[in-house]
């Protein structure tokens, strides 16, 4: 006669079954640094600080960077604006923010929209040259005679590479026909109603 091996009991098989939960979120909890330093920096290219090691490898880094930006702006011959920067160069360091300012002014009778295409030189340096905020992202207009300080925020990024010392950031305006056109119509429109 064989002898049956007696079942656990319900309350015998809870227990087990919450310390093998609580097991299983231990170690979930413990590796996700782990994997989200290898997604990070493995598949988006992301590097991590690594602690106390990279902070002290960071103070003993050599001095910050430092490199010119120059500042350019002309207008398309359609376009009756003066525009120009506030000021022709900045000395930056790479990796932090910084703002110029460029002056624009309407010396026509009309209200003008206005678009600014931006270009930086040298070629290689373009990818290096981050806009954070810019009057070139959005249509300027620009009543009669009306001026305005336009600004740009931008970061040179520290990669950029060792032998470039001097950025250009250059703007061209552009008159925006069809949104002039536009907004003519829309204060001759206003106009037509106005009057009695």
């Amino acid at each position: 006669m064989s002898t049956a091996t007696p079942a656990p009991n319900p309350a015998t098989r809870g227990v087990l079954k919450l310390v093998g939960v609580a097991l299983a979120a231990f170690v979930f909890a413990f590796s996700l640094v782990p994997l989200y330093r290898l997604a990070c920096e493995k598949v988006f290219g992301i590097r991590l600080e690594q602690g106390p090691v990279a902070a002290a490898s960071a103070a003993a880094a050599p001095q910050a960077r430092w490199v010119t930006v120059q500042f350019d702006g002309g207008v398309n011959s359609k376009l009756p604006w003066q525009f120009a920067p506030e000021q022709k160069s900045m000395r930056v360091q790479v990796g932090r923010q910084y703002q110029a300012l460029y002056y624009a002014r309407n010396t026509s009778d009309r209200a003008i929209v206005g678009n600014a295409v931006p270009s930086v030189a040298p070629a290689r340096a373009s990818g290096y040259f981050s806009k954070t905020e810019c009057f070139c992202f959005t249509e300027q207009v620009l009543g009669p005679g009306e001026s305005r300080d336009l600004p740009v925020r931008f970061i040179v990024d520290p990669g950029l590479p060792p032998e470039v010392k001097t950025l250009t950031l250059s703007y061209t305006f552009f008159k925006n026909d069809a949104s002039t056109a536009a907004l003519q119509a829309q204060h001759r429109g206003v106009g037509s109603r106005a009057a009695p």
